[in-house]
């Protein structure tokens, strides 16, 4: 029964078309990630994203009224969102699931042109779960917008050699690039690429072209974001913002390149290993493209010092396409029938996903909704309650700034973490010089009278001592706690 049952749900791969592949790794997607959509945060820099994104919406270009040291297309797609639906956590999360599905979809097109479409299937059914598994990987990230135009680009240089082709892919290049400035390097080689595989077969003139025009159009992408700051005469809050802040960041912000060794070691033996066994043939012009891809972001990894769980999304979905090919060339799973271990593992990997849909079922019946979490449960006490929300401040859950229609009280608590990022207060003209001076300024000058943290957690990163000493004798003496909801705390100001 359990082989009939596998042998039905295996596609015939030869039949198989691309609406039908699409729309099984959008069901993969939706059923893994729609648990998700009813969560209240699921990382600080989603909500952060749609603060600005609402901010925008509302008609305030990104970084005029909140900052945050991102790229202005990220924000322009949840811009996109509140303006057609709303506040809607659901409509956010359902364009993110699209998101995944798209850049999915053309992993599975690369895997098609590369390798065969058994192996682009399973490369993007794996894309899919890697994109949708783990820690914050559930919510819209910028990584996730990000490969939603820079897969298809991929495809289209890998496959189309029309003059048109690369203007489509330089486009889309371009607002991959807007959406995170890390994707340069991937970018960058593969433009050289362009130029030396026709250099190689001495068409000059082709190369040339392709080359310039692919280039022209990331250009075009980069000038529109900077059109609308042009407009306004503040182009070098454009400059300050998406170019100069990012490289101070990162200046200012280096890690030990050892803590980077364990992908490199593992990537470097897997490539060694294909080249030794010959699964991989390096000479393969759609592999060298691929494999470029991987190296450019692998050299932004190198130049940012770390890598944050959510940064390997801007991998999962190009990386995987070899390892599915050399996975296809090892003769033990040419031989082995592995299906039906294949089936139970799917069946198992959504546990996350099991524990959510729990979790939202049980919310509904004890509370009456799905919406859960303490970004939900927060602002609906300050409202059923009357508290005071001018100039309330979030050190947590900052995701009730949106649902309470309130703003941050100043540009460098968008983002509660980059209220200790000084490094970057000269890019928004922050008032303030230092860290504490912000703090201070928030607590003494402007004395919110509501103020949100976490319970049984430091409100700031551990090495910052001053500020959680500072923070925590503050709220001592001038704050107690009116209701503790899960494990956010509410203060009220006892003056």
């Amino acid at each position: 029964m359990l082989k009939k049952t596998i042998a039905y749900l295996t596609p015939s791969y030869r039949v198989l078309k691309n609406r039908s592949v699409f729309l099984l790794l959008f069901m993969v997607a939706f059923f893994m990630r729609f648990p998700f959509f009813f969560r209240d945060y699921i990382d600080r820099d989603e909500s952060t994203f749609i603060l600005l994104g609402q901010s925008w919406a509302e008609g305030n270009l990104p970084y005029t009224q909140l900052w945050d040291l991102k790229p202005p297309v990220i924000f322009l797609f949840f811009a996109g969102s509140i303006y057609a639906f709303g506040k809607s956590f659901f409509a956010i999360r359902l364009l993110g699931t699209l998101a995944v599905t798209f850049s999915a979809f053309f992993t599975y097109k690369i895997g098609e042109t590369t390798a065969s479409k058994k192996v682009g299937v399973w490369s993007a059914i794996v894309c899919v779960i890697l994109q949708s598994s783990f820690g914050s990987l559930q919510g819209v990230m910028s990584e996730h917008i990000c490969m939603l135009f820079f897969m298809p680009a991929l495809y289209l240089l890998i496959s189309k050699k029309q003059i048109q082709w690369y203007a489509v892919a330089g486009v889309l290049m371009g607002l991959s690039v807007m959406t995170k400035l890390n994707m340069a390097y991937a970018i960058l080689l593969l433009g050289v690429f362009i130029v030396y595989e026709y250099v190689r077969k001495k068409e000059f003139w082709a190369g040339i072209q392709n080359a310039l025009v692919y280039g022209m159009g990331i250009i075009l992408v980069i000038l529109l974001t900077m059109l609308p700051y042009h407009l306004q005469d503040n182009i070098e809050l454009w400059l300050k913002s998406v170019l100069k802040a990012p490289l101070e960041y990162t200046g200012a912000r280096r890690y030990s390149v050892f803590k980077l060794s364990p992908i490199f070691i593992l990537l470097g033996g897997f490539f060694l290993l294909a080249w030794k066994k010959k699964y991989l043939d390096y000479k393969n012009i759609p592999v060298q493209i691929v494999l470029l891809a991987i190296i450019g972001v692998l050299i932004s990894y190198l130049q940012g010092g770390r890598i944050n769980g959510h940064y390997l999304i801007q991998i999962h979905p190009i990386i995987i396409i070899l390892i599915g090919i050399v996975v296809s060339k090892i003769s033990l799973f040419q031989k082995f029938d592995y299906r039906p271990y294949i089936f139970f593992l799917l069946l198992l990997l959504p546990m996350e996903a099991y524990i959510e849909y729990v979790a939202v079922v049980r919310n509904k019946i004890e509370k009456g909704r799905f919406y859960n979490g303490e970004g939900i449960d927060v602002p609906s006490y300050i409202k059923a309650n009357n508290l005071e929300t001018k100039d309330i401040l979030f050190f947590e859950y900052h995701i009730g700034y949106w649902l309470l229609d309130r703003l941050p009280p100043t540009k460098a608590a968008t983002h509660p973490s980059n209220i200790f990022r000084e490094e970057l207060f000269p890019f928004y003209e922050n008032p303030r010089k230092t860290g504490m001076e912000e703090l201070r300024f928030i607590m003494e000058n402007m004395r919110p009278k509501t103020i949100i943290t976490r319970k049984d957690r430091l409100v700031f990163d551990k090495k910052l001592k001053e500020a959680n000493d500072y923070i925590d004798a503050y709220l001592k003496q001038y704050y107690h706690i009116v209701k503790t909801i899960d494990r956010a705390e509410i203060h009220q100001r006892l003056e």
